[in-house]
């Protein structure tokens, strides 16, 4: 048998071995900063795209509560649509569309590194945000019609998923929204720190989960869920809808930033790449 070069087995030990912090610190900011330098209408139209297709969360979280309502007990139909959460998330983030959320995290790193000023980052999070909501309204409009004149979805399940989204104060809204953010924060981070896409498919699974299990309010999938509910049931209103949204997306800004983003950065002492050096 031959031996292995030495170069080989050099590169297979790197790539077994485990990221360090200023590893995964240096990629976050070099993935960011290519971010910041996109130009706005691919970036707007990658958003849109995102927007779209994490509203299969919401068909398959539908089509499930359609379907065993009032069949299985209520506990077991929670776990049942808190494993159909991830859904949307999959496509989005294994098929890099540009997520809100991620980019509460993502995007702020190059500004606290100095590399980007906090102009471009609120360029960047309207541009992301802007999209993803527009994307989200198109699904939800489609949702509204398509699967009801098939009879394939109970038009009462968007209202009643909306329900466990507005049926709480904006403290406790906001409070949701800053642990929705945070994980989603900390996901972007172990994305970013896993090497194989089975294990970011895992990842992406796991944690998702976790906020569907939780109830917990994420502005993305959320305001697709109550925007959904609105056109299809009189009780739910664009109060209800604003509402969930203001506090919604504040939460998710303070997760992200202040969790995951600040303290990250604040512990991660290696060398970080600047514009200049990529």
């Amino acid at each position: 048998m031959f031996a292995m070069p030495e170069k080989v087995k050099k590169l297979k030990n790197a790539l077994n071995r485990p990221k360090t912090i200023d590893e995964i610190l240096n990629e976050q900011i070099r993935t960011a900063m290519h971010e910041h330098d996109r130009p706005n209408l691919n970036l707007f139209l990658s958003s849109i795209s995102a927007g779209l297709e994490i509203g299969f969360s919401i068909f398959l979280m539908a089509a499930v509560y359609s379907l065993f309502h009032g069949v299985v007990h209520p506990s077991l139909l929670h776990i049942m649509l808190a494993l159909a959460y991830p859904l949307g998330f999959v496509f989005v983030i294994i098929g890099k569309s540009e997520l809100f959320t991620e980019h509460t995290t993502l995007a702020v790193i190059p500004v606290l590194n100095r590399n980007v000023s906090l102009k471009s980052l609120l360029v960047l999070w309207g541009i992301v945000y802007g999209g993803n909501l527009l994307g989200g309204y198109v699904f939800g409009y489609i949702l509204s019609i398509l699967p009801g004149k098939m009879e394939v979805l109970d038009q009462g399940s968007f209202e009643a998923l909306a329900r466990k989204l507005t049926d709480h104060p904006w403290n406790i809204i906001l409070g949701s929204g800053v642990l929705a953010g945070w994980l989603m924060g900390l996901l972007s981070w172990l994305i970013t720190s896993a090497r194989e896409t089975i294990s970011r498919i895992l990842l992406v699974g796991l944690i998702t989960t976790v906020i569907g299990i939780g109830g917990l309010h994420h502005s993305i999938v959320g305001s697709i869920e109550v925007f959904t509910a609105m056109l299809t049931s009189t009780e739910i209103t664009w109060t209800n809808y604003l509402t969930v949204q203001l506090w919604a997306t504040l939460g998710n800004i303070i997760g992200g930033v202040v969790f995951v983003a600040f303290i990250k950065f604040s512990h991660a002492t290696g060398a970080k790449p600047t514009r200049e050096a990529d």
